[in-house]
């Protein structure tokens, strides 16, 4: 019995063929070099990524300085206008790793003109660091994910791995878009109040607020586009989500830049939509309805049609290309109708 169960022990769990003694020194160096530069990098962006916030949650750290901008105190698809962003590296590993067999067999040979990319990452988040603004070292540390690996293995590897380094610029909240939500508050709430009088809704704009008749704080119509009301959570989460869909989905490299840049004005109008369905709740059955469960669970609703607008042009844009593909290939039958892709 003992006999047995050792002999089913070597076979069905331990495999001679993977053990460490079986790696060559070559294959043993190249280990521990890669583990070395995995630990410096961690250690780097941990230690030294962030140099003005003194919370002891997250201290000097890039990684936690970004995270608790994510989650806003916690991981939740709810909160905060990046809510979305843990998604975001979960993405490119979902990505490199539907193209592993790309990776393995395309050609390596090592690139030192990368080198000159890897300084200038490390220049980048030095600059982060003394500046004391960790976005800029979170772009140094996507820029060093992406050269390092082109700098020992090539231009053709670092093609591949391209889109995945660069989806992760969705994850850094940039203030670009912090500063938009003030903009945007007007221009919803100018849309939103010229639809409902379109509709015969007898309403008028006070700063970013809507209000019924006497159009002041006592009118029982009164509906304020704050912040969270801006559109900048469906618009940071949506170009996200478009690039990504575009780069899996779309054909050809016009549509996927099609795909992506259709993403902001579709959140927009969707975010608009919204706005104008709450007003008009608000006038048949009050505020108190329309700004309850209705308010809080709208936007999923709006952020569903949006993609599916998106999805719809996708498909439109997609037979359009391969109308295009067919009619290039007949007037030219030496080329072949292969579709352009990144």
């Amino acid at each position: 019995m003992v006999d047995y169960f050792m002999d089913l022990l070597q076979k069905k769990i331990w495999n001679p063929d993977i053990r460490l003694a079986a790696l060559r020194k070559e294959e043993l160096v190249n280990l521990f070099m890669a583990s070395a530069l995995a630990g410096v990098f961690f250690l780097m962006f941990h230690y030294f990524g962030n140099s003005h916030d003194t919370h002891a949650y997250w201290r000097n750290s890039a990684f936690m300085w970004i995270s608790n901008r994510w989650s806003t105190g916690s991981i939740s698809l709810g909160n905060g206008d990046y809510s979305h962003g843990f998604l975001v590296p979960l993405f490119s590993l979902w990505v490199l790793w539907l193209r592993r067999h790309d990776l393995q067999e395309v050609p390596k040979k090592a690139a030192p003109i990368f080198l000159l990319f890897i300084l200038g990452s490390l220049l980048l988040h030095y600059l982060g660091l003394k500046t004391q603004q960790t976005r800029i070292s979170l772009f140094g540390m996507i820029g060093l994910l992406w050269s390092i690996p082109g700098y020992f293995y090539g231009w053709k590897l670092a093609w591949l791995i391209l889109f995945p380094c660069a989806f992760l610029i969705f994850g850094i909240p940039l203030e670009l878009f912090e500063n938009m939500t003030l903009p945007l508050r007007f221009i919803n709430t100018e849309v939103a109040v010229a639809a409902l009088q379109g509709l015969g809704i007898e309403v008028r704009q006070v700063g970013t607020a809507i209000y019924g008749p006497p159009f002041d704080a006592t009118a029982e119509l009164k509906l304020d586009v704050a912040d969270a009301c801006s559109g900048i959570r469906s618009i940071t989460a949506m170009t996200a989500l478009a690039a990504g869909y575009g780069y899996l989905v779309m054909k050809t490299f016009w549509s996927k830049w099609l795909i992506f840049l259709s993403s902001i004005p579709l959140a927009m109008v969707g975010n608009m939509f919204r706005i104008i369905a709450i007003g008009i709740i608000a006038e048949a059955f009050g505020t108190d309805v329309a700004a309850g469960v209705i308010h809080d669970y709208s936007g999923f609703l709006v952020f569903g049609m949006a993609i599916a607008l998106m999805v719809a042009l996708s498909t439109l844009l997609n037979r359009l290309d391969i109308h295009l593909l067919a009619r290039f290939s007949h007037r030219n039958p030496k080329c072949p109708t292969a579709s352009a892709s990144i």
